[in-house]
């Protein structure tokens, strides 16, 4: 194996953590900011892109690895962490909202796996995290994730995490899954990702449910999320007060309610 073999723990339900046991030398890279603790003799360091065997060939090699993370609106740094004690020690990242952390082992899924933009969490050291261009026009332009989507690559152990509650899809050869395209976490390379409109005037219009699905064309390994962070922005935005009140702080059953909630404003 070209990647460092590590070993992992997920905990927590909801808002989840990993946490990667590191032997001595090894290193495990992680998106700046899902850092959450470590034990003493662990050496933190930002690095130019993923830290790859294939990025270290001089400055051009960094740069353009470091460039690709700028497309798929990452920074351009992350985060190594290597173990420098004798013994073993352990390092642990979470996840950025409530969700689910997927093991992805890229030595079972053919070594390469294809994910949002922004599912990314951390991998061990010699996994490559690139991007990966849609082929398909009209995948890019409405299957929402736009042209660019994210890979990895390699034979070791990644980590992406998703929203909600997690599903996981084996899909046969030829069998076919349509999905709301933010709900997609991410799919192995066999699997044949393309839109399809929704149809009808009515659903549409009228649906709630946008104007296209991702269909998924097996075979292969699809992952599914119950809830997009976009979906949760978006709701919490809705719901927020607009300057300084609610929405329906000028009706009656607005007063009513904070009434009831013990909020004595008038």
């Amino acid at each position: 194996m070209k990647a460092h073999e590590i070993d992992y723990q997920i905990y927590g339900e909801e808002m989840q953590y990993v946490e990667i046991e590191l032997d001595p030398q090894e290193v495990v890279v992680a998106e700046a900011g899902s850092f959450m603790m470590m034990e003493n003799g662990i050496k933190m360091e930002t690095i130019f892109g993923d830290g790859s065997q294939d990025q270290q060939q001089g400055l051009f090699g960094k740069l353009l690895s470091a460039g690709k993370r700028v497309l798929t609106g990452e920074s351009l740094f992350m985060t190594a962490y290597q173990n420098q004690d004798f013994g073993k020690r352990k390092v642990s990242f979470a996840s950025p909202y409530p969700g689910k952390i997927v093991p992805i082992d890229l030595q079972q899924l053919g070594g390469k796996f294809i994910c949002q933009k922004d599912s990314f969490l951390c991998a061990a050291k010699g996994v490559s995290v690139g991007i990966e261009f849609t082929k398909k026009i009209g995948t890019g332009l409405f299957g929402g994730e736009g042209f660019i989507m994210q890979k990895v690559e390699g034979d070791g152990m990644a980590f992406v995490h998703s929203g909600g509650t997690l599903a996981k899809k084996e899909l046969q050869s030829g069998e076919l899954l349509r999905v709301d395209t933010g709900c997609l976490v991410g799919f192995t390379k066999d699997v044949d990702y393309d839109i399809e409109f929704v149809g009808g005037i009515k659903n549409t219009i009228f649906g709630g449910e946008g104007v296209f699905f991702a269909t998924l064309r097996g075979p292969g390994t699809v992952f599914i999320q119950s809830l997009p962070f976009s979906r949760l922005a978006g709701r919490i935005y809705a719901s927020a007060p607009q300057n300084g009140g609610s929405r329906e702080e000028g009706s009656l059953l607005g007063g009513l309610g904070r009434m009831l909630d013990g909020d004595n404003r008038f």
